[in-house]
């Protein structure tokens, strides 16, 4: 059953068709990859599927209901969580407080009852630093949590990124090139991050990668897309064949070897 389902997606820019009728699916409980080429659209279509962008046409159901239109947090509330190319954390925040950051869409104190620090303000206060204490442990940075966050390495502020997105409490969870900066041990670690984030908590997840020895390890599905329109969609092994793909983005041997 698909949890996401993309038809005749477009999207253009003064004229300019960044998608072209793009349509796909990413089944619930799968990993789910999109790839291409520097330009090909691959962020514009992240950027369509979490309010950022609105298309100009086509149709995005996710969990059964339309999210055109609506605003990245209400998409967030719906269960769609992402992460970002470029670290978008608080720096001068601590670990724990950029964690607990992202799970403003599941409150409902208001601000009247942080004020007046409510007792009922005070439960969810503390839920909250319940839930991103437990989203920290899952990535391996609970022993870290008081540590702000731009002192830590790069590899651990991705970490953190993650935490952030899973407190959201995701059913689909969205990363945009997660691998990139880091070197082949942090690869390697990623892989089983994703793997345990799936087999664990449930949580489908579609990327965005340009490292295709990840991309192959760990996608059931990939959909190959180049200026904007889809090329190519199978399996790893399928995608692989590809002759379209072989020559567009696996021709490199670089590219090709795996982890």
């Amino acid at each position: 059953m698909a949890l996401l389902q993309v038809e005749n997606l477009v999207l253009n820019f003064s004229g300019l068709e960044v998608i072209k009728k793009l349509g796909f699916a990413v089944e619930k409980g799968s990993i789910a990859s999109l790839i291409g080429p520097n330009g090909a659209g691959k962020t514009s279509v992240f950027n369509c599927l979490t309010g950022f962008y609105r298309p100009n046409s086509g149709t995005i159901i996710f969990d059964n209901s339309s999210i055109i239109g609506r605003k990245p947090h209400k998409i967030t509330q719906a269960g769609m969580a992402r992460t970002f190319q470029n670290l978008r954390l608080f720096k001068s925040m601590t670990v724990l407080e950029n964690v607990m950051s992202g799970m403003h869409c599941r409150t409902s104190a208001g601000a009247l009852g942080a004020v007046l620090q409510t007792k009922s303000q005070r439960r969810e206060e503390e839920k909250i630093r319940q839930v991103s204490e437990e989203c920290l442990d899952f990535v391996g940075l609970l022993a870290k949590k008081e540590v702000y966050a731009g002192n830590l390495p790069y590899g651990d502020q991705r970490r953190v990124e993650w935490a952030r997105a899973l407190a959201t409490r995701p059913k689909l969870l969205l990363l945009d090139e997660p691998a990139a900066g880091l070197n082949n041990d942090e690869k390697k670690e990623l892989i089983n991050l994703i793997l345990h984030i799936r087999d664990s908590l449930g949580v489908t997840i579609f990327l965005i990668e340009h490292d295709m020895g990840l991309v192959m390890k760990v996608s059931e599905r990939i959909t190959v897309i180049d200026y904007g329109k889809r090329i190519a969609e199978g399996t790893a092994s399928e995608v692989q064949n590809n002759p379209k793909v072989i020559e567009a983005y696996l021709g490199s041997e670089d590219e090709n070897e795996a982890l």
